[in-house]
């Protein structure tokens, strides 16, 4: 295709979105802050390492970064040419996006929020599932750059949206992790297998991906492989309480979640993985949730 498209983040997700895109299109550009890894890139995967000022100036620019906030700073410093779509997949925050969309329509630029959920594994398969906030009609014009690295294109509503969706989603992800973390600890405690608990559970309706794939892959076996980190996962939880706290309704058991993790977080290391929450547990309980 004719369109030119950049990639901004080269983090764990973005490298493995980015690498898809030459497939479909033959101007892929792609930054990084640490320029080495934008170069290493574009040798692996066929893409051009470009400058952010080269990068902005593509007509559909993709944007994968650790906060909103990151992505406001560059966008304020080097905003994109009139009539492009910038489609933002961090895992941001919804007042940023309504800010920012407002903002750069200004200018005659959409902004959506499109964060994604799959973890590394999606993004290396193409299989993401990319939840959509903000102008449908531009969601349209760029559907054909999301395609690439996706299954499931949703969109879901007003800018801000795919962002509240997000958020949501990984609140869910760790209630669930944090449940079963407790549901296993009580059964080790009292002296069953929990490797046939386990599978018992996951042919029950106590089943969830937590159960399913989050322990059996990371905590039982001990790898805890860094994919999500748990510092970002406990900004979601933070970013899902606070819209409930800005709806002014209850949500006890989320709030409870985001304080447990956001305590996970500051009593473990700086490179965990979001499954290695439960050592926190771990820690008050002194059991170890380990396979027999």
């Amino acid at each position: 295709m004719t369109q030119s498209i950049a990639f901004i983040g080269m983090g764990a997700m973005g490298w493995r979105m980015a690498a898809h895109l030459p497939k479909a299109f033959s101007d892929v550009r792609v930054w990084n802050r640490t320029f080495s890894k934008a170069e290493a890139h574009a040798a692996e995967f066929g893409t051009k390492a470009t400058s952010i000022e080269q990068a902005v100036q593509a007509d559909i620019i993709f944007s994968c970064l650790p906060t909103s906030s990151e992505v406001e700073a560059i966008i304020s410093q080097y905003p994109p040419k009139n009539g492009s779509i910038w489609i933002d997949c961090t895992s941001g925050e919804p007042s940023s996006a309504k800010k920012v969309a407002e903002q750069l329509a200004a200018n005659n630029v959409a902004f959506l929020d499109a964060p994604v959920s799959g973890q590394t594994i999606g993004a290396e398969r193409g299989t993401l599932t990319v939840m959509v906030g903000g102008n449908k009609a531009a969601l349209e014009r760029a559907r054909s750059a999301m395609e690439p690295f996706s299954s499931l294109i949703e969109h879901v509503g007003d800018s801000g949206s795919g962002f509240a969706v997000k958020a949501v989603n990984n609140m869910l992800l760790a209630v669930n992790l944090w449940a079963v973390a407790e549901g296993f600890t009580a059964l080790k405690a009292h002296g069953v297998n929990i490797d046939s608990a386990l599978t018992c559970i996951n042919a029950s309706s106590g089943r969830s991906l937590a159960s399913e794939v989050t322990f059996p892959q990371r905590v039982l076996n001990r790898e805890f492989p860094l994919t999500f980190a748990l510092s970002l996962l406990a900004k979601d939880t933070g970013i899902a309480i606070d819209l409930a706290h800005t709806a002014k309704i209850p949500a006890p058991l989320l709030a409870l979640t985001q304080s447990l993790y956001r305590a996970a977080s500051s009593s473990l290391p700086d490179d965990s993985d979001f499954s290695a929450s439960v050592k926190l547990l771990e820690s008050w309980t002194g059991i170890e949730l380990k396979s027999n």
